[in-house]
This record gives structure tokens, C-alpha cells and sequence, in this order.
């Protein structure tokens, strides 16, 4: 017989139908045994009489095994009828259960909220703790939020484009995770820290308007809403000034959480220059929100704009705030290509922050050679290092590159705020330990020795500070 979803079962009362899913309870009142039985769609209550075959099967099952189910979509009885719940005012009378696999004792309770298990014990069986009902909330309204956002660009015109995942190092500020080349000996790779380079490529390569669902990994210090990967959505867009690609992607954020239901603080976003919010909150990332509006689960966005473009340095010398790639605000054009005030110079960098957290970020990207040349002067290249690094770049510029710009929105920080969760594993399917240890397998770990021969490595173990 065909399969039925359970969230579909009021549409076949008086039928029979089967099932395939979870049993999520089990009640055995002595002659009879009720169900609660769970697939993607919803759950159903379903009950086997003592006159059935099947009672002896339905006793000596457990819960969380993997099910077949047939039987009859009947009405509860008026007194028994759950108005609040999906399917509350129906019932299936199971006539045959076939078990797909029997489940083992469960080594925690998924039933409830598992977000106080021990977290080590929740990723080692993360197969487990994503079948719960917060988990699964989460990571679907993850691919809803991904969903709505990649439905709006395409109406925007914008071209979905993957961009390589081995690459070489880039200055992006953070530590690389790098991959050795069996090929090229004593070569390595390096997985890339966000698309930048790419995109940017992607603008004089005539694309106009680019998106990625891309995922991003640096080698960062962990922290609650940090990981060593994440997933941004990238965004690219030629002939367009700031407020252009602020304004659009304004519409996108407003367009998407509200059709999945949530609320907005403010609209119009309000618009704060980076001195404007220190000055207010002390920080570059703050709450807007009262405490009602934290109750209801309210949204406050808002941009924070004319960001510094240099900061100092431990050693005295320069080094970006944001984004190497950036343009100066019109203004100090002039100042960046002489070198001048430096401390001064303000970057066209604007970060959408909400509720506490920074969620997304951008800028209008330099695009002749000069402008990003002086840059890297700034901090202390030489011309040789400069072209070591970014001589592609520098390169590619020459030919025609339009003014373009863009923004990265990442997808856990603004899932954080949807669910209202403090970390961000909370929010991904296989994330990692605070300590670096990967979800189920056992990474990382140590290459065999024939591995690293293969590769041309030598491992030499550090010894651990006192």
C-alpha cells in the first residue's frame, strides 16, 4: 500500500491507509497498547485492540524504532478530540505493524529539550538528538529562512554561482585551514575563510549579480556563536553604491522573516555611523529591544555604517578593521591613495546587527589597482609581497572591472535570532565540541603512516607548555 504522511491523515478519514515513521510513545494499558507515531509531517495517536494479531508486537516494541503501520483513520470520540493539536480529533486503529528496525535503549531521552545533555554525549549520537522536536524546529526553519532568501535573488536577477572550495591563503584575518597537494609535495591548499576574491573576480567576469550558499572555515578561537565553519549567504552586485545594496538587502530580510512569521522592530532599519553606536551602546553590535519585545521574539535591525578602515597594530604599524578590499568612503579617496591620516580614513564597511548580534556584512569593494595597492602599502607590504598575495588581483582590475559590492549574511547568527538559541550548534545539523571534536566521527585525528608518506609529511609533535 502506498504510504501516507501522517501530516496528511485528515484528508482520508473512514480510509485505510499505511504509515511510515517513529514510534515516539508507547502506553500499554494492559489489553490494549496506544502509539504516538511520529514521521516528518506530524504525529498521530494510534491504538491496537486485544482482539488483533498485532498485540503482541505492538507490547514488545520500543520506542523510537523505525515502523510500517497499517490501519483505519477513524474520529475520536467528541470527549477525546485535541483542538490545539494537528490530528487531535483523529486516531488511527492499527490493524498490522511492520518494524523496519527495531530500536536499542535510547543513551538519553529526546522526548523533551536536550539542550542541558551532555554536549559530548548529544554529538556523539547528534542522529539521535536531531530526531527531537526543538532540533528538528530548528534545522528546518534554517532551510525555510536559506529557501526564501535564494527565491527572492532569483527574482532580483541575481546568478547562483559555487566557488572553488581549494584555494590558496588569503589575508582575511584569520588562521587558514590548509590542505596538502599529494601532486605538488610541500604545496598546500587552503579551504577558503569567506568567497571574497571570487566574487569579486565574478563582478569583472560580467556576472553583475552574484549569490552563493557558501560555506566559509577559519581556524578561530571557538566560542558560543563562533565555529570553525559556518554557512554565509554571499552576495555580489556590480554598479551599485552602498545604499543600494543596503536597500535591497533590507527588502530581503523583511520579506523573508516576516513570511515565516516573526516580527520587525523597526522599519525602516535605523542607520547608525559606527561612531554614532559607540557612543550610544558602547559597541559596534547592540540590542534594541525592550524586554516585551524580547518575550515576543522581536527582531531589531539595524545597519551600522563609516566604519574606520585601519586600526593599530601590537607593533605600532596598520592593519584592516573589516575587509582589505574595501573603498574609502568618496571623501578619503584621496587620503588612502597618499597615505595620509590613516586613523581617519573611514571605509564604506556596513554591518547589519541584530538583537546583540552581528549578522551580516559588506562593503563597496575597491576596483582599480591603485586603491588596493595603497592599501596593502599601508600595512606594511612591499611591492613584491603585494603581488605575492593579491597580484591577480591587481591584475584583473585592469581590465574594465566595474564598481561593485557586496555583503555576507551568515546563516547561523541569523538563525540564532529566529530561535532564540545561545549557540550555534543549536542551529546547525553536525557541529563541533567547544573543543574542536567533530559531531558522530572522530575528527580530527591522526593520517596513517602510509598517508603521510604519500603526501611528503613529517609530524612533530609540540610539547605542551608547563
Amino acid at each position: 500500500m502506498e504510504r501516507t504522511y501522517i501530516g496528511e491523515l485528515g484528508q482520508h478519514v473512514g480510509e485505510t491507509i499505511t504509515i511510515k515513521g517513529w514510534v515516539s510513545v508507547r502506553r500499554d494499558q494492559g489489553k490494549m497498547v496506544f502509539f504516538d507515531l511520529r514521521d516528518m509531517t506530524g504525529t498521530v495517536q494510534g491504538l491496537v485492540l486485544p482482539s488483533n494479531p498485532a498485540i503482541e508486537i505492538a507490547k514488545g516494541l520500543k520506542v523510537e524504532s523505525a515502523v510500517a503501520i497499517t490501519g483505519a483513520v477513524n474520529k475520536r470520540p467528541e470527549k477525546n478530540v485535541q483542538a490545539d493539536k494537528l490530528n487531535g480529533d483523529i486516531e488511527l486503529l492499527i490493524e498490522s505493524i511492520d518494524i523496519l528496525n527495531l530500536s536499542e535503549t535510547l543513551p538519553f531521552e529526546i522526548n523533551g529539550d536536550t539542550s542541558g545533555i551532555n554536549e559530548e554525549v548529544r554529538l556523539q549520537y547528534r542522529y539521535l538528538d536531531l530526531r527531537s522536536e526543538r532540533m528538528q524546529r530548528n534545522i528546518r526553519l534554517r532551510s525555510q529562512f536559506v529557501q526564501k532568501c535564494r527565491e527572492y535573488l532569483f527574482k532580483q536577477k541575481f546568478t547562483e554561482i559555487e566557488t572553488p572550495l581549494l584555494t590558496e591563503s588569503t589575508p582575511e584575518g584569520s588562521r587558514d585551514f590548509v590542505v596538502p597537494s599529494r601532486l605538488q609535495p610541500g604545496k598546500f591548499y587552503a579551504l577558503p575563510q569567506s568567497p571574497q576574491q571570487y566574487k569579486q573576480l565574478l563582478m569583472v567576469g560580467a556576472f553583475e549579480r552574484y549569490f552563493q550558499i557558501a560555506r566559509a572555515l577559519r581556524d578561530e578561537d571557538l566560542r558560543a556563536d563562533r565555529g570553525f565553519e559556518h554557512t554565509q549567504i554571499d552576495i555580489e552586485m556590480s554598479f551599485v553604491e552602498q545604499g543600494d545594496i543596503m536597500g535591497m538587502i533590507e527588502e530581503m530580510m523583511i520579506e523573508t522573516v516576516e513570511s515565516l512569521g516573526f516580527t520587525i522592530k523597526e522599519k525602516p532599519f535605523p542607520r547608525l555611523t559606527y561612531a554614532e553606536s559607540m557612543e550610544k551602546y558602547g559597541a559596534d553590535k547592540f540590542d534594541m529591544r525592550t524586554e516585551e519585545d524580547r518575550a515576543n521574539n522581536v527582531l531589531a535591525y539595524a545597519w551600522v555604517y563609516k566604519f574606520p578602515f585601519f586600526e593599530k597594530t601590537p607593533e605600532g604599524g596598520w592593519t584592516f578593521t573589516h575587509n582589505p578590499f574595501s573603498m574609502p568612503i568618496p571623501e578619503h579617496v584621496d587620503m588612502l591613495l597618499k597615505k595620509e591620516n590613516v586613523g581617519d580614513i573611514l571605509t564604506t564597511q556596513y554591518d547589519l546587527v541584530c538583537n546583540g548580534f552581528e549578522t551580516g556584512g559588506g562593503s563597496i569593494r575597491a576596483h582599480k589597482p591603485e586603491l588596493l595597492k595603497s592599501v596593502y602599502e599601508i600595512m606594511g607590504y612591499t611591492d613584491e609581497e603585494t603581488e605575492e598575495r593579491i597580484g591577480h588581483m591587481l591584475e584583473a582590475f585592469k581590465y574594465g572591472a566595474p564598481t561593485h559590492g557586496g555583503i555576507a549574511l551568515g546563516v547561523e547568527r541569523v538563525l540564532m535570532n529566529l530561535t532564540n538559541e545561545e549557540y550555534l550548534r543549536e542551529v546547525q545539523a553536525f557541529p563541533m565540541t567547544r573543543g574542536g571534536q567533530t559531531a558522530v566521527m572522530k575528527a580530527p585525528k591522526e593520517l596513517t603512516p602510509e598517508q603521510l608518506i604519500e603526501l611528503g609529511l613529517r609530524v612533530e609533535k609540540k610539547e605542551k607548555k608547563a
